[in-house]
């Protein structure tokens, strides 16, 4: 008789494997061993942990790389001399109390100059820094590897030429650690993307120019983000629907937050920014305790063929949780899992759809531009305000109470109306930043402006995780993050248009960020569905929750399955 039962399930899970998906019944497993229970919160911690490491890893570069804003050029023959005093007498405009020139000085003869210690006629000719560059500390109060190594004047663009190659090194880690995650797990992902990331962050304290300090900036751009996206991934498939929303933003709050406002802390504290490498690149060693920690996904386990595993997987949810899932959940996972359908379940079947086509183009440029937008903002921060720590630190604390504001609407006004509405917010906000004079009111209309733009990019990270499917979420998620790393090559560029008119920056920025808010409502909205298992039940948010689409019914979405598996 119990044969005839089991016999009697497998069929029709045969028969309605399009239909019922592995997702219902692994959405079930985990409502019985606890949507967020205590083996979900420990996960959760792992989370912030890596989300401060990510943190660390995109921003160190700021305090390691920043640009003194006083500095001329070095004359030896005048080395006895006060600092100002030496000042006065060999550049151009510091004898007159104006802004004096920072790459030109005097081409006279000293020796006239010493004898009388009057400053040349201000009509004298000049010539570009010789003999190198004096920098006072005032705003930046230690070395960085700009002053130490003089990357100002013309070679003020190795900086930004570091940080694209950074962003470069990120792009491909992205497709890399994407690809491992797909093909062996979130957890060798997870563990190889952070180690990379330490050695690169440790051997960027020894390098001596630009291309050894490029490359090993390289290697920590191939750890950027996957470093944490990959955990989060993970974690975000192990909790229940109702508890997706705040796990995804307070994730990015507490630990953007935290480890933001660590770095100009550690930064005056070290005053070192070899040291500064070192504290913010050593934690990443944490990773190698990961497969010992945090199981792999269970998703991607029966997916991969790997049913064992993934049930080892779900009973050690059990037996931390103190919850325990019946033998029939158990059973119809084993059998749906063995009976899954082969179809064409990778990127380039994603693309093959057009709706899901149609729907990830959107949020890559959607992405794209808010990535290029908050960078922007980040490295502008040297150039608003009068303190560059204090308009790090309070745009970094805006993180926690902007999300903070994500996790209360999100499920109540859904992700396609936050992610345009916070764009609109960031649009006005950057313009009304460019007209605003430099010191406080600036400062504050910046922070407002990281403020919204992290609201919108938390929302665009959680509908990219909750819209694709399972078999290609690492890869996809990788694919967002790519092309957005691509853009973001270019923010530092953004930045140095500053240096032709300041205002330039921002509204490039109001740009980006109406065209951006006019994309995003052709979003699809994925509030209150469960994560797609296959790329026909993505297909079926996409087509039921467009605004500019009527949605399909069950039995056009079956027709379609359907005739896509007949030409498969």
């Amino acid at each position: 008789m119990s044969v005839k039962v089991a016999e009697s399930k497998e069929e029709t899970v045969a028969l309605n494997n399009g239909e019922k998906p592995q997702e219902d019944i692994l959405c079930r497993i985990i409502t019985h061993v606890g949507e967020m229970g205590l083996y979900q919160r420990v996960l959760f911690a792992i989370l912030l942990y890596f989300g401060a490491i990510f943190m660390f890893v995109y921003s160190v570069q700021m305090f390691v790389a920043a640009t003194p804003q006083e500095h001329w050029c070095r004359v030896p023959e005048l080395g006895h001399l006060d600092q100002e005093l030496r000042r006065n007498l060999s550049i151009p405009g510091a004898a007159q109390g104006r802004d004096w020139d920072r790459c030109l000085m005097y081409d006279v003869n000293w020796t006239t100059v010493l004898v009388n210690l009057t400053p040349p006629d201000p009509g004298s000719p000049t010539k570009p820094c010789y003999d190198g560059w004096e920098f006072l500390f005032n705003d930046i109060p230690y070395a960085t590897v700009v002053s130490e190594r003089e990357w100002v004047c013309g070679k003020a663009s190795y900086v930004p030429i570091a940080q694209a190659i950074f962003f470069f090194g990120s792009l491909i880690g992205c497709i890399l650690f994407g690809w491992i995650g797909d093909l062996y797990g979130r957890v060798p992902a997870i563990v190889g993307s952070n180690l990379i990331g330490c050695v690169g962050g440790v051997a960027s304290c020894f390098t001596v120019g630009l291309w050894d300090f490029a490359f090993c900036r390289f290697l920590v751009g191939l750890s950027n983000d996957c470093c944490f996206i990959m955990v989060y991934i993970l974690v975000l498939e192990y909790v229940g629907t109702k508890h997706r929303t705040w796990v995804s933003n307070m994730s990015f709050a507490i630990s953007g937050c935290v480890g933001a406002t660590m770095l100009p802390i550690l930064a005056l504290w070290l005053l070192d920014w070899r040291k500064l490498l070192l504290v913010t690149s050593l934690p990443m060693l944490a990773a190698l305790a990961i497969p010992w920690i945090v199981p792999e996904n269970a998703r991607w386990l029966s997916a991969s063929g790997k049913v064992d595993r993934a049930i080892s997987v779900l009973r050690r949810f059990e037996s931390v949780n103190k919850r325990r899932i019946p033998d029939d959940a158990i059973e119809e996972f084993i059998i749906v899992s063995n009976n899954k359908q082969e179809t064409d379940e990778s990127l380039i079947g994603l693309f093959k759809s057009p709706p899901m086509r149609s729907s990830i183009m959107v949020l890559i440029l959607v992405s794209m531009m808010s990535g290029v937008t908050i960078d922007a903002l980040i490295r502008l921060s040297e150039n608003i305000g009068d303190n560059f720590y204090l308009t790090f630190t309070l745009s970094s604390i805006s993180e926690a109470p902007a999300l903070i504001i994500v996790t209360l609407l999100l499920d109540r006004v859904g992700r396609r109306c936050m992610i345009s509405s916070t764009l609109l917010l960031t649009t006005v906000l950057c313009f009304a930043c460019a007209f605003v004079p430099k010191g406080v009111s600036q400062m504050i209309a910046a922070v407002l402006s990281r403020f919204a733009v992290n609201m919108s990019i938390s929302v665009q990270v959680q509908l990219g995780t909750e819209l694709l499917p399972t078999p290609v979420r690492a890869t996809g998620t990788s694919l967002l993050h790519v092309t957005a790393f691509f853009a973001t090559a270019f923010s530092p560029f953004v930045v140095y248009t500053g240096r032709y008119w300041r205002p330039l920056p921002l509204f490039i920025l109001v740009g980006l960020t109406l065209f951006a808010c006019g994309l995003a409502l052709l979003l699809p909205e994925t509030k209150g569905r469960p994560m797609p298992q296959t790329i026909v039940e993505g297909e079926k948010v996409v087509n039921e929750t467009l605004l500019c689409r009527k949605p399909a019914n069950d039995e056009e979405l079956e027709d379609l399955s359907h005739l896509r598996r007949s030409v498969e």
